[in-house]
Formats: structure tokens, sequence, C-alpha cells
């Protein structure tokens, strides 16, 4: 009888840099009974990971095959499981490669709405693209200056079950580890993408409830559905390496399981409050001690001696529900109210779901070109259009609004400075308005002097003062002791890595759901001089009112431009 061969290791653990153990091994009762005890966690992800090979060494293929256009679901996935088939008995002669399968189809279908139709256990990804179309894009006019060259099809939301190949460490993320990610990617391949994201602080002790995460993870999809504007498409993604000991013909074969498990039955989710109860709320900290924790920070900034000039504190909320909340479902609700923002959802096997419906571009990657912005200071809607103005006027005019975003703005636009030739700044002030709140706004754009200054955005812009503080090692040295709680990847960049684009949002409005145990509902606020522990308790609570008040019945908003 054959042995079950699983994926065995310390969750992110690289053995070229632990030498620990190998990354396959063959199960067996006894062994697993005395394993348990020295690992946290067993289990066949029926995937490798990509950081314990050779980053130096290119792949044999990386490759595409687009397939006729079918009219729907049912029909790409039986094309596609006999695609799998074909590739089985004519399959590439390389020792290591990435192959995709697609299969366009001629109606627009929700990738969310296929997602949630699909099995829980697998890993599962979802990313949603903002909704950019009421503000200049810089990243449009540096294109057109450089070539011409027009916006290209992007999908609209991406939803992934199972991995190809993913990419975990508890090591912080390192260039090596980003070369490894960029070796199964190439701009002749544009939509086989990397999606996954970082701890907001990599150095920081792991707490258990973001342990499968490890300091970083990223995922491209087994199996991974498109969504455009006017049409979908299905994807079936192969990824093997013979010097990780997964083979051409176990990664067929582990893709032929998933493809099994794909359903067609696809059913619009509502986009109506989930009628969750929720049980009790416990924050950390808690108002009590917010107080002192912010007028502790407010002592620092003041301080002649201390360069600090802000630090962003954190709140973790915990939900305790009648129910368990299904996370997809949620990130639904929360995606009717918000075009204007970036919906994601990061869920390796056997985690909880990272979810999120975040307003706050990272950097947006098209080629040479690259984009950020800054984003700060926040107001309420108002409940009608005079009053809405009225706050929009205050925001503007506020000194200790200006304050905070301005040290925002002039942060990245010196960080860009360093990794571009130009950098582009408009408007130098606005407000962008979302469904419950608005902010002040600015975008920044730049070029970059060469493709492989991507890793070199990442390092330079995350943190951001808007979710840290400036300056950012004094900041960050304040929030890990002030903070009693780990953010995980609350704040880090969270998005995807591609061979011609790349882009990231910043993981805030966010929550972590686990089955059992409700939710944890984060969200921070900047201080600066000037500002004030309650009007600071109070914009919390209304930052995480839009995850809050979805559980409840409430009518979805409709977000304002």
């Amino acid at each position: 009888m054959a042995s079950l061969q699983c994926s065995s290791y310390f969750i992110g653990t690289n053995p070229k840099k632990h030498n620990s153990i190998s990354i396959f091994q063959t199960y067996s009762p006894t062994a697993f009974t005395s394993r348990v005890s020295r690992q946290r966690f067993l289990f066949c992800p029926m995937s490798m990971n990509g950081c314990q090979a050779d980053h130096k060494a290119p792949l044999g293929t990386v490759e595409t095959r687009t397939l006729s256009t079918v009219t729907s679901p049912e029909a790409a996935t039986e094309r596609l499981i006999t695609a799998v088939s074909d590739l089985k008995s004519q399959p590439p002669l390389f020792s290591s490669g990435i192959v995709r399968l697609q299969v366009p189809i001629d109606q627009q279908i929700g990738a969310i709405d296929w997602l949630h139709a699909q099995n829980d256990v697998l890993a599962r990804s979802f990313f949603s693209r903002r909704s950019d179309t009421s503000r200049q894009d810089l990243l449009q006019d540096l294109a057109s200056e450089n070539d011409g060259s027009s916006n290209d099809r992007n999908p609209l939301s991406v939803a992934g079950i199972g991995s190809a190949v993913f990419f975990r460490d508890l090591d912080p993320f390192s260039h090596d580890d980003w070369r490894s990610i960029r070796r199964f990617l190439s701009p002749k391949s544009p939509l086989i993408r990397a999606y996954g994201g970082l701890r907001f602080d990599p150095k920081g002790k792991i707490a258990v409830e973001w342990e499968h995460f490890g300091s970083f993870y990223f995922t491209v999809p087994q199996v991974e559905f498109d969504e455009f504007e006017g049409h979908s498409m299905l994807a079936a993604t192969v990824a093997w390496d013979d010097e990780l000991s997964w083979t051409r013909e176990i990664a067929i074969e582990a893709l032929q399981e998933t493809m099994l498990q794909v359903s067609s039955i696809i059913l619009r989710l509502q986009r109506e409050s989930l009628g969750v109860t929720v049980v009790s709320k416990n924050h950390v900290p808690s108002e009590g001690a917010y107080y002192p924790a912010v007028n502790n920070a407010l002592g620092i900034i003041k301080d002649k001696k201390s360069s600090l000039s802000k630090v962003v504190l954190a709140r973790s909320s915990r939900i305790i529900t009648e129910t368990d909340i299904d996370p997809i479902a949620w990130l639904a609700r929360l995606q009717s109210e918000g075009q204007d923002a970036y919906q994601f959802c990061l869920q390796p096997p056997g985690a909880p779901a990272f979810i999120g419906n975040t307003p706050e571009r990272l950097f947006h990657r098209k080629h040479l070109g690259v984009c950020s912005e800054a984003l700060a200071a926040t107001r309420p809607r108002g409940d009608s259009g005079v009053r809405d103005k009225e706050i929009e006027r205050d925001l503007l005019t506020s000194p200790k609004d200006d304050l905070e975003f301005s040290i925002v703005r002039e942060n990245i636009r010196e960080k860009l400075k360093a990794i571009c030739d130009r950098v582009i700044v408009k408007p130098q002030k606005s407000v962008r308005k979302l469904a419950r709140i608005q902010h002040l706004y600015s975008q920044l754009a730049g070029q970059l002097r060469s493709e492989d200054d991507e890793f070199d955005i990442l390092t330079a812009l995350h943190p951001t003062p808007a979710v840290c503080g400036c300056p950012v090692e004094e900041a960050r040295l304040l929030i890990k002791q002030i903070e009693s709680f780990d953010r995980g990847m609350y704040a880090g960049p969270v998005g995807f890595f591609g061979g011609g684009e790349s882009e990231f949002s910043v993981g805030i409005r966010s929550a972590l759901v686990e089955k059992g145990l409700g939710a944890l509902i984060y969200a921070g606020t900047g201080i600066v001089s000037g500002s004030n522990p309650s009007s600071e308790w109070n914009e919390l609570e209304l930052k995480i009112s839009q995850f809050t008040k979805s559980l409840e019945h409430e009518p979805a908003l409709q977000s304002s431009s």
C-alpha cells in the first residue's frame, strides 16, 4: 500500500535557512503522534512552498494557454478538467514550471459569488480592485507620456481556491523571498499572480491566531475565477519543481483532485446584513486603558527631546456571535458599500479568514510606473448634502488634521524620490468620501529606474505614517511598547505580485474571522499634537462601524465619490 505523502514542516520554515526537516515526509501514525508535540501544524496542503527552492534557478517554463470561450461555469469546469487530463498525458518536458489553463466565459459572474460556492477546507483567496473612475489616474498619465499605452484588461475581482504554489516563512519577507515569487511570474502570463500579504511588524512575536500566516503568506491559486467587465474566466494552474520533490505528475494529480471539488452552482449572495447576533464585544485596550495610552503618546510627541511627530495607536475588538460568521458573505456585504475600496480575503488551509474593505492603496506598479497615495484624518459623512459639505470644510481647514495629513504625504513623497526619477503629487490635498466616512487625500506617482526596484517600493513605503507614525522606527517602537495585542497582517501590505504589474492595498478596515470564536476587528487612529483621547476613541468606533453594522439589519449604503 502506497504511503501518504504529507507536507510536514514548521509553518513558513525554510529548511535552507534553518536546516530543520525536509518539505515532504512519509506519514506514519506513530511518527504523527510524536511529531505533533514538536510542531504546531501537520497537514496536507497538496502544494509546495516556493520559498524553499533556489530562487536563482529560472523555471523551465512559465506559460498561459487560453481555450475557447464557453457560455457557463459548468462548461468551463468540464473543459478545464479535460485540459488538465490532456496535460497529464502530454506534459511539458521540464523539471520545473508553471502552466495556467484558462477558459473565458461570455457572461459576467461575481467572483465572490463563485468563491462562496466552493469548499471552505481548501486555501481561499480573494482580491477586488478599487473603482477609481472618479479620480485622475496618475499612473495612466505616466504611461501615456512614455508610450501612449492605454489601460489594459484587468480583472475587477479574482477568487481562488487551493495553492498551485505558496510562499510562507517565519522570517521577515526578504529580497530572496521576493525573487522566489518572481521566479513563477512573467509579463507574458500577466494573470499568473501571487496573492497575499505581510505582517505589519515582521519582527514582532506571532500570536496564536496569526500562526498559519507566518511572517508573510502568498499563494498562486490552483483554481481561479476572474470577474471582468462583461465577462468572466475560469482558470486552473499547475506548478512543479523536481528540486522540491513536487514533481509534474504529483502537481497535476493534486490539481485534478481540486478540480473535482469545484462547484458550478453559483448563487448571487444577498448584499444585506448577515443578521448575526453579537453576544459580546471586548476591546483591547479598553476605553479606560486607551486614554492613558494616548496621553502617554502625546507627552512623548510634545517632548522637545523626541523626534516623534505622529504615532498610530490601534485597537483589537473581539466580537462573539451566536452563530459562526461566514467570512465570504460578510465580505460581500461590505463590498456592496465599498466600490471605492479594495476587498480582500486570505485564508490558508485550516486558518482563520483575514478579510478587509480598505480604501487605502500602498502602491500600484505597472511596468516602470508606480503610484501611491496619502490618506489620513477622518470625519463621518453628513446625514444631508448640506451637513456633509460642512463636515468636509471642517476637515479641510482643521490645523490638527492638516498636520496629520501633511506628515503622511511628505513622508511618502520623500520615499518615492529615493527610488524614482521624478515624483508627481496631484492634488496636494483633497477630500475622499467613502460610504460612512471621509478622509484627506492625495495621489503620488513616479517613474522607477528598473522593475527590479519593486522590492524596494514595498520596503520603502511600508509601513506608511498613516498606519504607523513618523519617524517610522520611533513610532514602531512605541507601538510595540504600548499595544498589548498582535496586529498580524492588520495595516500590512495586502495584494498581489504579477509579471507586468503588482498592486497592494493597506490592510486596514479589516477583521480576522475564526470558526467558533467570532471575529477580531481592527482599527487605529493617528495621534499628533492636538489629538484628544475622547475624539480618537470615537474615531475607532466610527471605523469599525462598517463591520459591526453589516452584521445587523441595516440597508446597504451606497458609496459616494
